[in-house]
């Protein structure tokens, strides 16, 4: 293959991801800051200036926003290339504009990073390692498309977490893929998981996941980030972040090491989400996914609706149990 139809091929990738970031990204505007505020280092700093007003931020979900509350995630590339272990840098700048040097560890570390393409297919929870300069890097691995970042931690002092989201794209030929349908069962290197209970729009939900391996109840859960298990949920469409705590903890003398696990999740709105269940068991950390359905709001109840919000300071959902 020649140079002009290697080129080509790539800036056809390139074009398609971006195209797909474009048709998302629009609805609000770009990442970060535009014309004057605009970084001049050819960077993709985003300026501590482009934090939400905090009455908005109050009304929609955790990790829509990528300010809240004066902090800001801070990603050194705008764009990411596709691998399987492409590495990712990025700060939390505080509300002095300077890098975040200070955190409460929230479920054994001071930040979780989550990392989901919009389809929802690929996720990935990590726990970068902070640098001497203040820098968050870990290796991701990444596909082709338009991809969300979850930053999850405590400011020392502040009282309570913050979950922020921005978008990146990966360049690269790029097919979405639907959302599965909603199942009570979901399968992982030979292990059964299956889901007892219901989204309610609006209101607190108890949701229970019970595992097991060869029809047999796992009973020897190991503890994973302060828990039996951990769960992402995520809005289909705008991927907003949900607000998710377990029910007890081991060495409290009534959580029992499985087979169940239990949460307490809050569905902003009625639709499709995706759970994601990480679990320890023979000292691997395994994931479980599911699609959940939310059913209608109860009458005068209200609640966020969903959006197509992509990035920039008003789009994604927060919370991890």
């Amino acid at each position: 293959m020649n140079t002009a139809t290697k080129l080509g091929g790539f800036t056809l990738g390139l074009l398609a991801v971006f195209g797909a970031a474009a048709e998302i990204g629009n609805a609000i505007g770009p990442i970060g800051p535009t014309g004057d505020d605009a970084p001049h280092d050819g960077g993709a700093h985003t300026s501590a200036s482009a934090t939400a007003d905090s009455a908005t931020a109050e009304e929609l979900p955790g990790g829509l926003m990528i300010s809240q509350d004066g902090y800001t995630l801070d990603l050194d590339d705008a764009e990411l290339p596709a691998g399987p272990a492409t590495p990712v840098a990025f700060r939390v700048l505080g509300p002095d504009g300077q890098a975040l040097t200070d955190y409460d560890t929230s479920h054994d570390e001071d930040l979780h990073l989550i990392a989901v393409r919009r389809d929802l297919t690929g996720f990935q929870h990590v726990h970068p390692e902070l640098g001497p300069d203040e820098t968050w890097t870990t290796p991701l691995e990444l596909t082709p498309g338009a991809w969300r970042l979850f930053a999850d931690f405590d400011p020392a002092g502040a009282g309570e977490a913050l979950t922020l989201g921005a978008d990146v794209p990966v360049a690269g030929q790029y097919t979405p893929q639907p959302l599965p349908e909603p199942s009570r069962t979901a399968e992982v290197d030979g292990y059964t998981v299956t889901l007892d209970g219901e989204l309610v729009p609006g209101s607190e939900s108890e949701l229970t996941l019970s595992v097991s391996r060869n029809g047999e109840p796992v009973t020897d859960l190991q503890p994973y980030l302060a828990a039996y298990g951990h769960l992402v949920a995520l809005r289909d469409g705008d991927l907003a972040y949900l607000h998710v705590h377990p029910a007890g903890e081991p060495g409290d003398g009534t959580t029992e090491p499985g087979p169940d696990v239990t949460f307490y999740a809050t569905a902003p709105s009625a639709g499709d989400y995706r759970l994601f269940l990480d679990f320890q068991h023979d000292g691997v950390v395994r994931t479980a996914e599911f699609t959940a359905r939310a059913g209608e709001l109860p009458a005068g109840t209200a609640a966020t609706a969903p959006t197509d919000q992509a990035d920039g300071h008003a789009d994604d959902g927060h919370g991890h149990g």
